[in-house]
């Protein structure tokens, strides 16, 4: 039994199909992508994006496949591309037969646009040769002109006529490494026809709010699209898209993602507005750090707390790994040993995470949890504490290397089920400063 349910969310279940080496779809985890906006002609321009977009997070790419030029620019960009390229094709069936010929681990194309059954063929047949997956693109803006003429205008139903149809296309042709989208520039309408189109077909589902807007209202409609999709289970890939720079929208789809808890990579941030109580410069805080840890993929949450209302309780929510940086109600509440100066104390902290970091690529243990953070108890009168909490199943020898980490610092291990005699005996030996602490009772 989950110990919270609330937060669980349970994915539908889906085929698993390849895009090069990233599984989509299935118990893997949600892919995020992005598109380069270069001319793909300009071979240097567009491999200097890709690596910008792979550094931020990205697990696939799409490059736009308009002309012979850029096909034929697409084989040189393979060589020099860390993530599997998708090529974008529109009506001529010659561009996705040279894509696909020149290192393209996936079309997307509408089968519908592409023509007549023989030339689809072709494209099929290109695909299988390469082992190259194929995306059906549904779009409210390019639907089929009879299935337009049909319900007057774009809705879910709609949507997922299109998609079902051309799906029953590839299908005929004997193939299956297929997923799916049906997009739409209105929230509503896509979740509409997503939430259709996952109860009558069980492959992959790319999920988009297409044409999304600039960074601001594109962020929140993809976020209030997607989230809603993401939280009833829908959707094995994601992509956000703004009229913005392409690393922005890796940066947001990983955010949709943190905040589900549905896929953990790299600094979560929780942080107070700041006001009157405000101990420290939070916000000046909370962008120098944005920047100094951007580099780090480790899962890690950050807590920047201004007072001791309500940051504290909310930061002892986190997990993987809690760095909490806070202030103290001065005048308040705290006595002679707050607010503590977040400022003077933050390389401290930051050499403490990176040290975490790379205990953590040792890989061992069966690891839920550990944090990492400055415990306020100002209303106890403790003063500033730090602990090292160790929160999972760990091996003894993990134990010793992340609290000599921290020598100086209390350690305390909170476990699932309470250790067995000789187990606590041999963490007390290894570790003499250890408390162990049962809170967790699981039936």
């Amino acid at each position: 039994m989950s110990i919270r349910p609330f937060r669980d969310i349970f994915r539908r279940k889906t085929k698993v199909i390849k895009v090069g080496n990233v599984l989509v779809g299935g118990d893997n985890s949600i892919s995020v992508q992005s598109m380069t906006n270069t001319l793909t002609k300009d071979v240097k321009a567009t491999i200097e994006q890709i690596n910008k977009i792979a550094n931020e997070g990205a697990d696939l790419v799409r490059v736009s496949c308009p002309d012979v030029d850029s096909t034929k620019a697409l084989k040189e960009i393979v060589k020099h591309s860390s993530l599997p390229i998708i090529a974008d094709i529109h009506y001529h069936y010659k561009r996705a037969l040279e894509a696909a010929d020149n290192g393209a681990k996936c079309l997307r194309i509408n089968p519908g646009n592409i023509g007549d059954k023989k030339k689809i063929k072709e494209v099929i047949s290109a695909a299988k040769n390469n082992e190259c997956a194929i995306r059906i693109g549904v779009n409210a803006g390019s639907l089929e002109k009879d299935i337009l003429e049909k319900y007057k205008e774009p809705c879910p139903e709609a949507l997922v006529e299109s998609a079902l149809r051309n799906i029953k296309i590839i299908e005929d042709e004997d193939f299956f490494n297929l997923k799916v989208s049906v997009k739409s520039s209105d929230v509503f309408l896509s979740i509409g026809a997503y939430r259709q189109l996952s109860k009558v077909t069980d492959y992959p589902l790319h999920l988009g709010i297409t044409e999304a807007g600039s960074y601001l209202p594109g962020s929140i409609k993809s976020s209030i699209g997607m989230g809603n999709l993401l939280m009833d289970g829908i959707g094995d890939t994601i992509r956000v898209s703004l009229s913005d720079d392409p690393v922005e929208e890796v940066k947001v789809g990983n955010e949709i993602l943190k905040s589900l808890n549905l896929r953990n990579r790299g600094v979560k941030i929780i942080s107070c507005p700041s006001c009157a109580r405000q101990a420290f410069p939070v916000i000046e805080t909370v962008k120098k750090l944005e920047e100094k840890l951007s580099h780090i993929k480790t899962p890690i949450t950050l807590s920047i707390i201004g007072c001791v209302v309500n940051g504290p309780g909310e930061a002892a929510q986190t997990a993987v790994l809690r760095v909490l940086i806070g202030g103290g109600g001065a005048g308040q509440l705290a006595d002679q040993t707050y607010p503590l100066p977040a400022m003077q104390r933050l390389d401290r902290r930051l050499r403490d995470a990176k040290a975490l970091q790379d205990a953590l690529r040792l890989g061992h243990g069966e690891l839920t949890q550990i944090c990492v953070g400055a415990c306020h108890r100002p209303w106890l009168n403790l003063g500033l504490r730090r602990d090292l909490v160790l929160l999972g199943r760990l091996p003894a020898d993990i134990v010793v290397k992340l609290t000599r980490l921290f020598p100086q610092t209390p350690a305390r291990i909170e476990v699932e089920h309470r250790p067995s005699p000789d187990r606590r005996q041999e963490l007390h030996r290894l570790v003499p400063r250890l408390q162990l602490q049962h809170e967790l009772k699981v039936e």
